[in-house]
């Protein structure tokens, strides 16, 4: 049997289909956020926090000792790893973060 993947990628701040969303991280009082976003999104976004940035005390990167999240630190591609989980037998949303089991699943398989 044959199969055919189609792989969509939808930005999660406006809902538009791209294929030059990417996944970023960042974290707000210890907690830590993943979001798919397109380049203009991505601004968007940074515009917003620019007048925090401005104003407050660089600290350095955050440090996170999970898997997981360094994968996603280091530019894993998030549909990549979908796509994987699917093909694993795993159920995982087309949106938003993928669940840490599910990322360290995909990390060991392809370490």
């Amino acid at each position: 049997m044959a199969q055919k993947v189609v792989r969509t990628l939808i930005d999660d701040l406006t809902g538009e289909e791209s294929e030059e969303i990417a996944t970023h991280t960042f974290a707000v009082d210890g907690v830590g956020y993943e979001i798919d976003l397109t380049p203009e999104s991505l601004d968007t976004f940074f515009e917003a926090l620019r007048p925090f940035m401005n104003k407050g005390r660089k600290t350095g990167r955050v440090k996170n000792g999970s898997k997981a999240r360094k994968a996603a630190n280091s530019g894993e591609d998030t549909a990549a790893i979908r796509t994987w989980a699917r093909d694993n037998g795993f159920e995982v949303n087309d949106r938003g973060r993928v669940p840490a089991p599910i990322r360290e699943a995909y990390e060991k398989a392809n370490s």
